[in-house]
């Protein structure tokens, strides 16, 4: 209808001005209104910035502020099952209009909105919304258009049908585009995103990751840069009186949650790693028996480890001279300073060449840095990969002091 109302009603700039202005005032009905105000209290709004977002949310046309609310409130509640209203794991189609369109399996699951049902901004606009979309979706763009322009047909058409299919298609994004697109930077529990596309065709509601993590956050996005103009208007509110109590959810907590995700990734990225043999795997090998094998393959002991250097002599940047003069021998003074103090990637190659360990330990077996190369002297360790007695229990005696958890294990 907005096409082909388009193909007939000429566009002049006045109106394309205010169609997009219109656009951004009824899309902030819904992100800083319905959205962040209504479904997730995220901050406190006066009665005049209310009646404002409540007529702007009309004037897109996607329900009540009731009805909308009750639906995003089962949607956090339920995410991704079949009482989401939403579901993305029903596909793309379905979470973006599909779910209007198709009949549910089910009934959405159950979400509570008394909090809803006794604001009386909320129930008015419940109770007149038929009269109010027709007033705000069609009749007040048009008005402004005939006013100040002249142009009543052009507002109709742009500032009021075409403006609602690119509100109502930026809305549904963070149902759809907002669940496929991006990464998952605090939780990947879940299939909302974080991505700065969705963020811009949504006014802000982009980084949903973040959101689904802490929705009573009154931020989408974070940090300074990233853009969530739907943040920037409620801080602007707030500076002018018209909003309070802006929510932020504690930084200690989202730093912990970047963390996890962090370390979840290191861990993946530690275990597709090739890793140096441990002594418990090796043969133990007598200090004769060493240098009898030294005379078939160049043998070199560093740390209580005999390594096979035959397939690095001609590579070692010294010159095979330098590995030569140590065959058969202890080479571990040398190695660790005493003729060149080798790079943390040095270390961690020669870990890679051993064979075997030195019967009856070595003087240095004991110092962890001669021992343990560089590449894991820390490592990301699983909870039940720790101690046995790491949290065997939840009380301790007066005796004890309670053990702190931690992902990351430094040998």
């Amino acid at each position: 209808m907005g096409v082909v109302g388009a193909c007939y009603t000429k566009l002049i700039w006045e109106t394309a001005v205010w169609a997009i202005a219109y656009y951004f005032i009824t899309a902030l009905g819904i992100t800083a209104g319905y959205h962040r105000l209504w479904s997730h209290r995220s901050y406190n709004a006066s009665v005049p910035l209310q009646y404002m977002l409540a007529l702007a949310g009309a004037g897109s046309l996607q329900g009540s502020i009731m009805w909308w609310s009750r639906g995003h409130r089962a949607h956090h509640r339920y995410t991704d099952t079949d009482l989401d209203p939403y579901n993305a794991h029903r596909g793309l189609f379905y979470s973006h209009i599909g779910w209007m369109l198709v009949k549910p399996r089910r009934k959405p699951g159950i979400a509570d909105v008394s909090d809803l049902s006794k604001n009386t901004i909320v129930r008015w606009q419940h109770r007149h919304y038929l009269m109010l979309i027709l007033a705000m979706g069609f009749l007040f763009p048009s008005l402004v258009a005939w006013l100040c322009w002249g142009d009543a047909k052009g507002g109709f058409v742009y500032a009021g049908i075409l403006r609602l299919v690119f509100v109502h298609h930026s809305t549904f994004c963070v149902n759809s585009l907002a669940h496929y697109l991006g990464e998952t930077p605090f939780d990947d529990k879940h299939t909302p995103k974080d991505h700065i596309i969705t963020a811009f065709v949504t006014i802000g509601e982009g980084y949903h990751n973040f959101h689904h993590q802490f929705p009573m956050d009154y931020r989408n996005a974070i940090k300074w840069y990233q853009y969530d103009p739907t943040k920037w208007f409620i801080w602007s509110m707030q500076k002018i009186g018209l909003a309070s109590h802006l929510k932020i959810f504690p930084e200690n907590e989202v730093r912990k949650g970047q963390l996890t995700m962090q370390l979840k990734r290191l861990r993946e990225t530690q275990e597709s790693l090739v890793w140096p043999s441990n002594s418990d795997d090796l043969p133990v090998v007598s200090f004769d028996s060493f240098q009898t094998q030294s005379q078939k393959r160049p043998h070199i002991l560093i740390s209580g480890f005999i390594h096979d250097v035959s397939t690095f002599m001609d590579e070692h940047p010294g010159g095979a001279h330098l590995l030569v003069k140590f065959v058969g021998k202890d080479a571990t003074t040398a190695f660790f300073g005493g003729v060149y103090d080798h790079s943390n990637a040095a270390h961690n190659s020669l870990a890679m060449k051993r064979v075997g360990v030195l019967h009856g330990g070595h003087p240095h077996i004991l110092d962890i840095a001669k021992r343990i190369p560089p590449s894991q002297q820390l490592k990301v360790a699983r909870y039940n990969e720790l101690s046995p007695n790491y949290a065997s229990s939840t009380a301790w005696s007066e005796e004890e002091e309670p053990r702190e958890n931690t992902l990351v294990n430094k040998l």
